[in-house]
């Protein structure tokens, strides 16, 4: 059995092939939030065709919901050839979802829960996309194994094609604070889940 590279590996290897291809595959990104979304964008703008897909049940208030849609709205204008996709705001069926995890650490099952509703609508769109992927795995809170296990497991149940990443890698994370600053975004102090 032929081992596996790391996943921020597995994603340069396969962008080199696209480029050698010449052809730009379509990708839906899901985006948690636009700080996130800043230093991938930059990454795979040059060699995706990308839809950003705003969804983000977990995200409490409402008000902040809509905070933080409007920053991704505000990134894109630096962006004009990416296209938007904005998610229901589901946040009753994440707290049925998680009901009997509040008091889970961060990282712990509620975690699981919440990327999983994530990427799972995000598989589920994304049958009309060459690939998807999502922007949570820039965060240094956020664990890149699970979620790219999550995403490939939901891409085998909707027969979508999951882009393996971990954008934290490489500065990731740290190109996404300067870039967030530049573009003058909101940066949220939470994850966005109330609990």
């Amino acid at each position: 059995m032929e081992k596996r590279l790391p996943p921020h590996l597995e994603l340069y290897k396969l962008i080199n092939q696209i480029d050698e291809s010449g052809k730009k595959p379509t990708l839906l990104l899901h985006a948690c939030c636009a700080p996130c979304a800043t230093a991938v964008l930059e990454k795979l703008a040059q060699h995706f065709d990308i839809t950003l897909f705003y969804y983000n049940p977990s995200i409490s208030p409402k008000e902040e919901f809509i905070r933080r849609f409007d920053a991704i709205k505000s990134l894109l204008c630096h962006y004009p050839a990416i296209k938007l996709i904005e998610g229901v705001w589901e946040n009753e069926q994440y707290l049925a979802e998680v009901s009997g995890l509040e008091k889970e650490p961060e990282g712990g099952e509620r975690c699981l829960v919440c990327f999983l509703q994530r990427l799972r609508k995000t598989a589920e769109l994304a049958c009309n996309y060459d690939y998807f992927a999502t922007t949570l795995t820039v965060s240094p809170h956020k664990n890149a194994e699970l979620i790219n296990k999550i995403g490939e497991q939901e891409a085998k149940v909707f027969g979508s094609e999951y882009l393996p990443s971990d954008f934290k890698k490489q500065n990731g994370y740290l190109r996404s604070i300067e870039l967030s600053k530049q573009f003058n975004l909101y940066r949220q102090n939470y994850c966005g889940c109330k609990f």
